[in-house]
């Protein structure tokens, strides 16, 4: 028998998770679509209930998004400038009515290349936390999105919180599609650069839709570190190496043109994060 459990509190959650295996409804901006007309023939347990999960808080050295926090909820939230890649990413994904539903967290277990979501929360260096009736445990974004629709969840564990280091700079995020509104990529990236005096100290790429999961470009990062905010970045920018990356070609676009592509706007993006004094090259 299919069994379907909507529990008010997340250890209640995590006990019937510790009992077997359940598919774990949030949004369901996922969960449906995937499902389609095929009949149910696995346990549902629906996390809607369960409004600890939802939220952003601030801690004395984190930001701490709740699993359930939805992207609208992340738009209004008032978040420090480096969280504007973010920001940006959560008004590209799908429509206002999924903004409003769609949860942060789901985003993160759908594991899909092309997830808004993921390169704003990479150059953020955010940690997934996992919990369990036993255990709760904390890893890199990286370790766990590990290729496309597989996590690093393990069987009685759930997703309850995206953690981000209190951080630094300003931020923003470029999508290139077939269309401007409700598209899936073909490549985007965001970044974030921390700058002193008007010099780069630091800088976080993070490029998605052109891998099976959003790579950090430590390349491209590494060459902009120490460079003035100016013109001189897009130049840094095309000759830096990507070996990250390694697009397929699909109907949205050729491996190729992603490749020449994703140059362009990784450097759209470094140009807007350093400000306004580059907007006219942006434009341009």
């Amino acid at each position: 028998m299919i069994r379907y459990a909507k529990p008010t509190t997340v250890d209640e959650a995590l006990a019937l998770l510790g009992e077997g295996a359940w598919r774990i409804l949030a949004g369901g901006t996922d969960f449906y679509p995937a499902q389609g007309s095929k009949p149910f023939r696995d346990n549902v347990l629906d996390i809607n209930g369960l409004t600890a999960l939802r939220g952003i808080a601030e801690t004395g050295s984190h930001w701490v998004i709740g699993a359930r926090t939805t992207w609208t909820d992340i738009i209004r939230h008032p978040l420090p400038p480096a969280f504007d890649a973010l920001k940006q990413a959560a008004r590209e994904v799908g429509s206002a009515q999924i903004q409003n539903v769609a949860s942060v967290a789901g985003n993160l277990c759908n594991a899909s290349p092309a997830a808004d979501g993921v390169p704003g929360l990479l150059i953020l260096d955010a940690e997934v936390e996992l919990r369990s009736a036993a255990a709760t445990r904390y890893l890199p974004l990286p370790d766990f999105i590990l290729g496309n629709r597989r996590t690093a969840l393990q069987p009685g564990e759930m997703v309850t919180a995206i953690r981000v280091p209190k951080p630094a700079g300003t931020s923003a995020f470029v999508k290139l599609g077939a269309r401007r509104y409700l598209v899936i990529s073909i490549a985007m990236v965001a970044a974030r650069l921390v700058m002193e005096a008007g010099i780069v100290t630091d800088a976080g790429i993070a490029v998605g839709s052109c891998s099976a999961v959003a790579k950090r470009l430590t390349g491209i990062e590494a060459a902009l570190r120490g460079l003035a905010a100016d013109g001189g970045l897009a130049d840094a920018v095309q000759s830096a190496p990507m070996a990250e990356l390694s697009p397929i070609a699909d109907v949205r676009g050729s491996a190729e043109y992603r490749l020449d592509a994703v140059r362009e706007i990784v450097a759209r993006a470094v140009l807007t994060a350093a400000g306004p004094m580059n907007d006219h090259m942006v434009a341009a």
